[in-house]
């Protein structure tokens, strides 16, 4: 629930330098304890209060050491002891989930490329064009946040290098290939307030489609396009610009002027962004969810009820009478992409469709039909690829005698088992939208 620390102070009867160490027989140790020391918490709900700093670092470790950083207040006593193995801490498991993104080659059944010159052989391979467009469909988009230096044009005093570079993924559901441009956040230094941005979860989802039914109100979903470049970078950073901008800008200095993906407040910069517009328009964020946003309303039978609006980071599900003026209102701050605004029947990776009960009414049903088509279809083309074939009828997975303890068969080279390691991923989040017998 804790939003960000926005301040500090130290007691009076504070452990100070001099007693940082303390003797013990002959030798000399650090002395750990947190006394003193408190901090001023914002919660998510807006509210602040002084708690002591044993309890926020036992529920927020890392966050309160890059908020010591920050502030130059590691050499503290209460601080020195444990910040700087916690920074080592954090660094370590970051180091340990790159190098494990390395590995990855595979996501739904998909090939992952890690670089664009690796996107464009993928394409030749498979005769397509999917990676190819989204390259240059995200470099388009991503185009506004770069203001050009000139070459003999110098960076302006202040201003922090950062690379910058695109990654791949596949989109939940559809399989629609994607490609961002992101910062690497990690090369700049922590921000002085802790930046965090959640999203709306699956249960209140569920929870807002049987509102919206148990009440006759019709449902509308929205892409905000690009988010995070409605929202003006809060860092002085620049960085040299890839092959992915053409050879007659390839190598050139920009300097980056909105919130990239990747930066440590980009998030945090366009949902606050973000939460102001919604709070303009006199919606009020949900206690139980805060990415769930509720406005009082009246029907023009006087019967009173309340509109939503879900959100996940840009995907908008608006629920209310009239939908379709809510849209319009937020298009004012926010470019919604034209084709995406239309009853739902795709929300994150769920294929959603209304439904007729035996009793008449109508009823929001979800399943995963299209998920699975699309994931049996990239399956049996890697298979094909690969020379295998499955039989055409299997009773069970495992021999009826099957034991693993005996199994002498060779073991999945790296590159097969995670592809693997991905059709278990493929079939988990199968039973998350559908059935368990599925």
């Amino acid at each position: 629930l804790m939003d960000s620390i926005v301040g500090h102070k130290k007691d009076a009867q504070a452990t100070s330098k001099d007693d940082e160490f303390v003797e013990v027989k002959v030798k000399r140790v650090r002395r750990m304890t947190t006394k003193g020391w408190k901090l001023c918490i914002q919660w998510k709900d807006g509210s602040t209060s002084w708690e002591p700093l044993k309890n926020v670092k036992e529920s927020n470790p890392v966050e309160v050491a890059e908020y010591a950083v920050a502030h130059k207040i590691v050499s503290e006593p209460a601080f020195s002891w444990w910040v700087p193995f916690t920074l080592k801490k954090r660094t370590r498991i970051i180091a340990a989930v790159s190098s494990r993104y390395l590995l990855k080659s595979h996501k739904f059944g998909v090939e992952l490329p890690k670089s664009v010159k690796e996107a464009l052989a993928i394409d030749q391979a498979t005769n397509t064009t999917y990676w190819k467009d989204a390259i240059d469909l995200e470099i388009k988009n991503v185009d506004v946040a770069f203001q050009d230096l000139e070459e003999n044009e110098t960076v302006p005093v202040g201003y922090q290098f950062v690379k910058c570079h695109l990654i791949f993924d596949v989109k939940v559901g559809s399989l629609k290939r994607k490609a961002r441009y992101v910062a690497g956040g990690h090369m700049t230094e922590p921000p002085a307030a802790i930046t965090y941005a959640s999203v709306v979860s699956r249960e209140s989802v569920r929870l807002g489609l049987l509102i919206a039914a148990l009440n006759d109100l019709p449902i509308l979903a929205a892409d905000i396009q690009n988010a995070y470049l409605t929202s003006p970078c809060q860092e002085k950073i620049y960085t040299i610009l890839g092959p992915e901008f053409g050879p007659h800008r390839q190598g050139r200095k920009a300097l980056v002027t909105r919130a990239l993906y990747g930066l440590k407040s980009a998030g945090a910069a366009f949902r606050n962004h973000l939460a102001s517009c919604l709070s303009h328009l006199g919606y009020e964020s949900s206690r139980g969810d805060p990415d769930v946003w509720i406005r009082a309303a009246t029907k023009v039978t006087k019967e009173e009820y309340y509109e939503y609006l879900f959100v996940y980071t840009d995907d908008i599900l608006a629920i209310g009478l009239k939908p379709n003026e809510v849209l319009t209102k937020l298009n004012r701050y926010f470019q919604l992409k034209p084709d995406s605004i239309h009853p739902p029947d795709d929300y994150l990776g769920t294929k959603l469709k209304q439904v007729t009960l035996p009793n008449g009414r109508l009823a929001w049903g979800q399943g995963c039909s299209h998920y699975i088509h699309n994931a049996v279809a990239n399956l049996e083309a890697w298979m094909e690829g690969k020379g295998y074939k499955l039989p055409k009828k299997a009773p069970t997975p495992m021999a009826t005698s099957y034991r693993p303890e005996l199994d002498v068969s060779p073991e999945l080279d790296p590159e097969t088992a995670n592809y693997y390691q991905s059709l278990i991923g493929v079939l988990r989040w199968t039973i998350e939208i559908g059935r368990l017998d599925i």
